[in-house]
């Protein structure tokens, strides 16, 4: 069974690096095509910290963030705490795969004030102790049709956006399983597909080892 890597780019070859080291045969056909927004980086002055939601603003946005790498920068997962220290940050607090408890971690922190560089498409979550300065630094613009036929695959899906999108540009779901980053994610994709599966924590790693498995037991 062969792996379908959905995500963008760079992430999506990074992704396919690490199944091969797993011996999976990653077949990769990214949704979105991540190019950079023009924006006007906000006064570092007026900060406590940086959250990044997305390794891709850490990615997109670096030039413009090399102002604020003197801030803490509270990142979404390791994906995107490593995009963030290439970036240029050093001061790193890795949260989990939820803008939320990200925002909550950072309230428990007694950061007041954040500068959130984030994507065209996001979701505008807050918290009552923290003041958000939002400034979107990217776009992921989604594509009219599947890269390569789904069918016989194994699909990786890496967030609910993404899971969306292949539900409605997917052919036949009963021949294509699909295993997600989390709950969230799998929900997002609906029913009819051959198998469902979803990683025991939201990490990339994790769902690579479980595609291992699933792809271990498909072909006994």
């Amino acid at each position: 069974m062969k792996l379908l890597i959905l995500r963008p780019q760079p992430g999506a070859d990074e992704t396919a690096a690490r199944a091969r080291a797993l011996g999976l045969d990653p077949v990769v056909a990214p949704l979105f095509a991540v190019r950079p927004l023009p924006w006007t980086p906000p006064d570092p002055a007026g900060f406590d910290a940086v959250m990044l939601t997305s390794a891709s603003a850490a990615r997109q946005a670096a030039t413009g963030l090399a102002a604020f790498r003197a801030l803490p920068c509270y990142a979404v997962g390791e994906a995107t705490a490593a995009a963030a220290e290439e970036a240029g940050f050093t001061d790193l607090r890795v949260g989990p795969d939820d803008g939320k408890a990200l925002l909550l971690m950072m309230a428990e922190d007694e950061v007041r004030s954040a500068f959130h560089a984030c994507g065209e498409d996001h979701l505008a979550i807050g918290h009552p102790a923290v003041a958000i300065t939002r400034i979107p630094v990217y776009a992921a613009e989604a594509l009219e049709r599947l890269p390569v036929a789904a069918e016989d695959h194994l699909a990786l899906l890496h967030s609910p956006r993404a899971a969306t999108l292949f539900a409605g540009l997917a052919g036949d779901k009963g021949r294509i399983g699909i295993a997600a980053i989390s709950m969230k994610t799998a929900r997002a994709a609906g029913e009819g597909w051959q198998s469902v599966s979803v990683a025991p924590r939201p990490r990339d790693q994790a769902l690579l080892e479980l595609a291992a498995e699933l792809c271990q037991k498909a072909g006994e």
